[in-house]
């Protein structure tokens, strides 16, 4: 049995991937081709990048329909109708929010109140026409932008999965910044591929964090399937003493305050990133709302609990530590 182990940056993070088989030869080409599944994925969806069809999307869809290659057509279908299944909570169309809280420049503001609502008004997938026929891009409002940084990993590794499966790998381990995995298959002579969350009192940047290190907050074994998680830290910020999160809840146009951290297991990478920051948006009171999206889910969200307990922690399918 042979390992093989690629790493590439792309989509602002590190990509990495672990494959197991009997053919090494076989094995790195399949890798080094689902990383660059990946690069051409961050090339279609990229905000920013002047060539890729999200900014000319965003450039020309309010003047007219824009005609977009079939496969970003059908995601942006499956993104409308993860926005109508969320009550609105996961939506694409976030980017005129996130550009009026400062997130783009990282720099984080909080917005005067006439400024949050002009950007609300440009906010919603009804302002997004899309034509199934021809497979067109129209906004019905000057202003509305698509970003999908809470869909493109996941979407990402799901079109890297399906290039490692087409090769013949029947075992490999790949994850985007630890926030989405995709396992195929289990590791030799096992189970599954046992995955650990980061206990929020260990990140640097969370509210919660202590400086002393505490034990996983979860684990959960995965074998063909996806997790993604989701998390406030990472990009906050701080104005007037409050530390505002970098996800924002587009029903309210603030950054979401219902959770510390998600996460959700899907066969489907794409799906388990958009339902992980839907989950973080509504929180722990949320929890069985977002179960009944799909059969078979696992799931958990962790809010900031009161008094002696640290997190208030809903789970279903995750190995929690005694506490």
């Amino acid at each position: 049995m042979t390992t093989v182990t690629l790493a590439r940056q792309a989509m602002a993070t590190r990509f990495e991937l672990v494959l197991h088989g009997s053919d090494e030869s076989v094995l790195r080409a399949a890798g080094e081709e689902a990383l660059d599944e990946i690069a051409r994925v961050e090339d279609e969806l990229s905000y920013f990048r002047p060539t890729s069809q999200v900014f000319r999307i965003n450039q020309e869809a309010a003047h007219g329909p824009v005609r977009v290659a079939p496969r970003l057509f059908r995601l942006l279908q499956q993104a409308r109708q993860l926005w109508a299944e969320s009550g609105n909570t996961f939506d694409i169309t976030v980017a005129p929010l996130m550009r009026c809280w400062g997130l783009y420049t990282r720099e984080g503001r909080v917005p005067e109140p006439g400024e949050l609502a002009a950007a609300r008004a440009k906010t919603g997938m009804n302002l997004v026409d899309l034509d199934d026929a021809r497979s067109t891009v129209r906004f019905t409002r000057e202003g509305v932008q698509l970003d999908l940084g809470s869909i493109g990993k996941g979407y990402a590794v799901e079109r890297a999965g399906e290039l490692l499966r087409e090769a013949g790998v029947t075992s490999a381990l790949l994850h985007g910044g630890t926030s989405t995995v995709l396992a195929i298959g289990t590791p030799p002579d096992k189970d599954g591929w046992t995955i650990a969350l980061e206990h929020p009192a260990n990140v640097k940047g969370s509210q919660e964090h202590t400086g002393v290190l505490v034990l996983p907050l979860a684990k959960v074994s995965l074998r063909d399937e996806s997790l993604s998680v989701s998390a406030v830290w990472g990009k906050s910020f701080t104005a007037a003493d409050r530390s505002y999160g970098h996800v924002i809840d587009p029903r309210t146009g603030q950054p979401t305050e219902g959770a510390l951290l998600s996460a959700v297991v899907l066969p489907s990478a794409t799906e388990s990133d958009a339902l992980s920051t839907m989950l973080l948006t509504l929180g722990p009171e949320g929890f069985e709302q977002v179960l009944r999206l799909r059969p078979g889910m696992r799931a958990l969200v962790a809010g900031s609990g009161t008094g002696e307990l640290l997190l208030r922690i809903q789970a279903q399918g995750f190995d929690l530590p005694p506490r």
